[in-house]
């Protein structure tokens, strides 16, 4: 079957779901973006380079998936998909994020894992009700302050970028149970990693830490610390070290 019988068959049956991965796509027919009742398009290992600004005709999408692609950029008409949910830009090259991608506030999970970002829009905590992040394996050197207004985010990944320090606002992500920040280039922890209350897992691997503040103490839930690959100069707060519940690998 065609592209376009393909087309004609999901108008007919109102589907919601199309999934289009796989078909060595290098550009999208616009009769796609007639589809407007679709609420969840899979685009994944195909050629794409961009996506047109007529994505914005996809108004009832929840999830959209672009991962293992060519992408190097997307429409600012993206910031228009107002019921999205579940956003997948994995393994792409991409560099930037339009600043309007920050409109999105009902995402619940965001995955830009494997790309080439150098940085996140300023206002990326507007995604309020995202509960996992993946941006691991980037180019990233600071996140924004407002990633703290993240208030539900649980699952944070941000191995293997070129971050030197996390951002002190980290403190306000209250729900947040697993963070994993290995491969960086960090030399000190914020303080305010000890207001993470709900804190299970932190991994630290290969890093330049040569200490951690003994405000990690107050993780009281914290049950794994890994600080493998690191200078570690002062010795673990006797604190951390006392604690039976917690598991430290360095």
């Amino acid at each position: 079957m065609n592209l376009l019988d393909c087309f004609a068959e999901i108008k007919a049956k109102k589907a919601t779901k199309l999934d289009l991965s796989n078909q060595h796509l290098r550009v999208l027919p616009p009769e796609l973006f007639t589809l407007d009742f679709l609420e969840e398009l899979i685009l994944d290992e195909n050629l794409l380079v961009e996506i047109p600004d007529d994505l914005c005709k996809l108004k009832n999408l929840k999830s959209l998936s672009v991962s293992e692609n060519d992408l190097m950029v997307l429409p600012d008409s993206i910031g228009e998909l107002s019921q999205l949910e579940n956003l997948y830009l994995g393994y792409n090259s991409l560099s930037e994020l339009p600043e309007s991608i920050t409109k999105l506030t009902h995402l619940k999970k965001v995955n830009i894992a494997k790309n080439q970002l150098l940085d996140l829009p300023k206002e990326i905590g507007q995604w309020a009700e995202v509960q996992k992040l993946s941006l691991h394996d980037n180019m990233l050197s600071e996140i924004p302050e407002s990633i703290g207004k993240m208030k539900n985010l649980e699952k944070l990944y941000l191995d293997n970028n070129d971050l030197n320090a996390l951002p002190s606002s980290i403190g306000g992500m209250k729900k947040l149970e697993i963070l994993m920040v290995s491969g960086n280039n960090l030399t000190f922890l914020p303080k305010e990693i000890g207001l993470l209350s709900q804190l299970r897992e932190l991994v630290l691997d290969a890093n330049q830490l040569d200490s951690v503040p003994e405000s990690l103490a107050d993780c009281k839930k914290l049950e794994f610390l890994s600080l493998v690959e690191n200078p570690m100069v002062e010795s673990l707060p006797k604190i951390l070290v006392s604690n039976s519940g917690l598991r430290i690998e360095s």
